[in-house]
C-alpha cells in the first residue's frame, strides 16, 4: 500500500513509535505476562502467539494473556502487577529492528532529526532506548506523562514537533499501529506504516490512511529522500 504524499514540506524531522516500529521488544512483554499467568497458575504462552498484541500495551496483553478488559473485576490489579514485573525485565532482550541503527545514523547524516512518540510510559522507555543506545535528538522522547491524551490523539506528535521547532508538515511519523497513523494525520505530518511491526491478525493496513508503507527500516530513508526532492 502506498498513497500519494500530501503537499508537504521537504521532511526535517522523523518521528518514530517505540514498540514493533523501532525496538522489538515483544518478548520481555511475553516473559512478564507469563511470569504473571505462573504466578496465577496458568502455564505460559508462546512469545510468538501474545507479539500482535504488544502496540496495545497493557490493555492488549491482558485481553490476550488472561481475557481481562478494563471493567473486569481484576483488571486494574492484575494490570498493575503486570507492569510491575516488566519494569524488572523492560529492556533484558529488547533489540533494534534489523538495520535501524545503520538507519537512524544515515538519517542524522542527512540531516534529519529524531524523535519518538509512544504511548510506553517513561519509566519502561527510557531504560529501553538508553539500553539500546538510541536515545533521540533533543530528548524528544513523548510519553503518556507528558500528556493529557495520548495517541490516537494528535497532542504528541505536536509536542514532539514542537520540542524541534519545526511544523507538522515538515515531519514523517512511522508507526506500526492504527493509533500512530491517525494521530500523525490529525497533526498534519506525512504517514509511515512500519508493516514489518505488531500488526494483528487480519488488519487491513490499507483502510488507515497512511501515505506510504515500509516492509523493513532500510525502506525509510529512501522514503524520506523521495519525499525530499519531491
Amino acid at each position: 500500500m502506498s498513497v500519494p504524499a500530501r503537499d508537504l514540506a521537504p521532511p526535517a524531522v522523523v518521528l518514530l513509535d517505540l514498540d514493533g516500529t523501532l525496538a522489538d521488544t515483544a518478548d520481555d512483554l511475553a516473559q512478564a505476562m507469563n511470569t504473571l499467568r505462573a504466578e496465577l497458575g496458568q502455564p505460559p504462552l508462546p512469545a510468538g502467539a501474545l507479539r500482535p498484541y504488544v502496540s496495545q500495551g497493557a490493555r492488549g496483553m491482558l485481553g490476550y494473556g488472561l481475557d481481562l478488559r478494563p471493567g473486569d473485576a481484576r483488571y486494574v490489579e492484575l494490570r498493575d502487577r503486570f507492569l510491575a514485573i516488566y519494569a524488572d525485565c523492560c529492556s533484558g532482550q529488547a533489540r533494534l529492528f534489523e538495520g535501524f541503527a545503520e538507519v537512524l545514523a544515515l538519517l542524522r547524516q542527512r540531516g534529519l532529526r529524531i524523535g519518538i512518540v509512544t504511548n510506553k510510559m517513561e519509566r519502561f522507555a527510557a531504560p529501553v532506548l538508553r539500553a539500546l543506545g538510541a536515545w533521540p535528538d533533543a530528548d524528544c522522547l513523548i510519553t503518556p506523562d507528558h500528556l493529557a491524551r495520548p495517541k490516537p490523539d494528535p497532542e504528541g506528535v505536536l509536542l514532539a514537533c514542537a520540542r524541534f521547532g519545526v511544523e507538522p508538515a515538515q515531519c514523517v511519523f512511522v508507526g506500526d499501529d492504527r493509533r500512530d497513523i491517525e494521530a500523525g494525520r490529525a497533526a498534519g505530518t506525512r504517514t509511515v506504516v512500519a508493516a514489518y511491526g505488531y500488526l494483528p491478525p487480519d488488519e487491513d493496513i490499507t483502510t488507515w490512511g497512511a501515505d506510504a508503507r515500509i516492509d523493513a527500516p532500510a525502506q525509510l530513508p529512501a522514503l524520506c529522500q523521495r519525499w525530499g526532492s519531491a
